[in-house]
């Protein structure tokens, strides 16, 4: 292997140099009002919250009393409850997932 002079020969960056270099590349170009080459479809959930939907309302007396009932140990789990809304939710995350 023959080694000569640094200053003669080009250097690469390195790979997270690359990196950073391509993500401030790439803020760039966001900035310069480049198009978009990407679609984002949001959730049903987040148009809501962003359009300032009330039905997601906080219900601090709720959380109260949920609060009081654990700490006295009056509150009472619904099993059935519980399993029903992760069936549910296993259903939809899958019926999502096969649309892709």
């Amino acid at each position: 292997m023959k080694i000569g002079h640094l200053e003669n020969k080009s250097v690469t960056p390195a790979a997270s140099e690359r990196k950073s270099g391509a993500a401030a590349s790439s803020t760039a170009a966001g900035k310069s009002g480049a198009e978009a080459s990407a679609t984002v479809a949001l959730s049903a959930t987040v148009t809501q919250l962003t359009a300032g939907s009330t039905d997601g309302v906080f219900d601090a007396a709720k959380v109260q009393r949920i609060s009081d009932a654990i700490r006295d140990g009056k509150f009472q789990v619904n099993p059935e409850a519980i399993a029903d809304k992760l069936i549910v939710n296993a259903q939809e995350l899958l019926g999502n997932a096969g649309k892709r």
